[in-house]
């Protein structure tokens, strides 16, 4: 879900060699959940070692990371902690839409329809405790920062891009984090120039948003740009309000002064909504003006190469030879590059 602002928001295509030297906070749910719903056979259902246990996302950590790595970007993961209480209602609609899609995936599988199959087992998507952990001793083992957040991993990534002068953006398929205050934005993170989905392989290219560029281009606040958000829908509203898109938000935020003035002309609107689907939208905007976070000294690990392979060959039965080949080449490139900072990894 998250925050749509995609038809109005400017964005700048970005050449992954401008991120050379560059510290980046990453979303990681964000990101697992992507590499869980890409990473993935052909009959849809995700990687799994021999006992079944769901591999996906820790072959994206894997090979992504390798390959942003080898392009000298230094990375910091960082997981969500307690999800504040009004986002229950999202965790609630999220478990509805993963039975819904369950219930379906089965009918598809009973009917050997293979393309519907595809697309509901996409939709089975849930991150457990274990995939969490193990997530998290890869990223360390791989040399990769770890920082566990006290509630939302993008409020806490956007928290240490502004107070951070080492970190110069965060990273996140979503938009939320311009709400949290994130100075840049990068979308679409990726070495490779292509991206699979249900119809095929499509063309990706990193890009970046600018948050000061934004809000001037504009001619708003980012008090305003968080009412934009509740205008439009965000997690913690999902519906947002009825037949407000995203021009139509930017146009009432403005034409209005305040937040006040700009509620107080939908008010109508919101009072339409389902009581399920109603909102206070103080207690929103307050969740993205001050969220909780927290000050972090991260540091990055020392790679463990014997800890990855345990984890990715031993326990989940990866191929040793490919893991293999891709620790040579980050120690090869590490040595032939001093600059990038990975030569002291090994």
């Amino acid at each position: 879900m998250g925050l749509n602002i995609r038809e109005i928001v400017d964005r700048r295509e970005l050449n992954i060699s401008e991120l050379k030297g560059q510290t980046l906070c990453v979303d990681a749910f964000n990101t697992l959940y992507q590499f869980l719903s890409t990473i993935r056979q052909p009959d849809g259902t995700p990687l799994m070692d021999d006992s079944k246990k769901i591999t996906s996302h820790l072959s994206g950590i894997f090979y992504r990371n390798i390959a942003l790595l080898s392009e000298g970007i230094k990375l910091v993961y960082v997981f969500d902690g307690k999800a504040p209480d009004l986002k229950a209602k999202t965790h609630k609609k999220r478990k509805e839409a993963r039975d819904l899609a369950e219930e379906k995936y089965h009918k598809a599988e009973a009917a050997e329809d293979d393309v519907m199959m595809k697309k509901y087992s996409s939709q089975l998507l849930r991150l457990d405790d274990t995939m969490i952990r193990e997530s998290k001793e890869l990223l360390e083992a791989m040399g990769i920062a770890v920082v566990q957040a006290p509630s939302e991993g993008e409020a806490e990534s956007a928290y240490l891009a502004k107070k951070n002068k080492n970190v110069y953006a965060c990273v996140s398929q979503d938009y939320d984090s311009l709400l949290f205050g994130a100075p840049k934005l990068i979308r679409n993170l990726t070495v490779s120039r292509r991206k699979k989905t249900m119809r095929g392989f499509v063309e990706v290219k990193p890009e970046i948003i600018e948050l000061d560029l934004l809000l001037t281009t504009w001619g708003i606040s980012l008090d305003k740009l968080i009412c934009l958000g509740i205008l439009v829908g965000t997690d913690y509203n999902p519906k947002g309000v009825p037949r407000i898109g995203q021009k139509k938000a930017l146009d009432l935020v403005r034409k209005f002064e305040t937040p006040e003035a700009i509620f107080e002309s939908v008010r109508e609107k919101i009072e339409e909504l389902p009581e399920e689907d109603k909102f206070d939208w103080k207690e929103i905007f307050e969740l993205f003006k001050n969220p909780e976070s927290k000050d972090f000294e991260f540091v990055f690990p020392k790679t463990d190469k014997d800890k990855i392979k345990e984890i990715l060959v031993e326990k989940h039965n990866f191929s040793e030879e490919r893991v293999d080949k891709q620790l040579e080449r980050l120690k090869e490139l590490a040595k032939k590059n001093s600059q990038t900072g990975l030569n002291k990894w090994f």
